[in-house]
């Protein structure tokens, strides 16, 4: 009996065509379930971190406020003002994907300051959303299919 199953173990010589092609049938299913999966879960990433930024600018702006008699600032006084995060330097910058552009209204005689920040997203594959958030509302607005304004829907 011990010879036969040594016997049959030394005539084997790897695998057979069949059980290749099942393993990779099978790799290849997990590889089209997991890409998109992988893909919806990196756009949700990137939009909650620019929603979080969002939030983050707001904070700063208030912060800003209170020492500068009500005035707003621009990313680059936030900085320089607040310690707000580096990544955030210059007119236009990009992070996590999403283009930011701030818009700020200096006190002037019969006009309240005001800020509005949209945030915008790069490309599809960073996100499909973009977010909008000014000093009037202090809501999140969000729109699918182009840039957010005051008049686009709550988040």
């Amino acid at each position: 009996m011990k010879n036969s199953r040594s016997q049959n173990l030394k005539n084997q010589h790897g695998f057979s065509l069949i059980e290749l092609m099942i393993v990779i049938a099978i790799i290849g299913l997990l590889i089209g379930v997991g890409v998109p999966a992988w893909r919806y879960m990196t756009i949700a990433a990137n939009e909650n971190t620019t929603i979080q930024a969002i939030d983050n600018i707001e904070k700063a702006q208030l912060q800003f406020a209170g020492r500068k008699r009500g005035d707003f600032a621009t990313f680059d006084e936030l900085i320089k003002e607040t310690g707000f995060n580096e990544k955030f330097k210059g007119e236009q910058p990009t992070v996590n994907g999403f283009v930011f552009e701030m818009k700020v209204e200096k006190r002037s005689p019969g006009k309240s300051p005001s800020w509005s920040v949209n945030a915008d997203p790069v490309s599809t594959s960073e996100g499909t959303r973009h977010f909008y958030r000014d000093s009037v509302t202090s809501t999140t607005r969000v729109s699918e299919d182009a840039p957010a304004n005051p008049q686009s829907p709550p988040l």
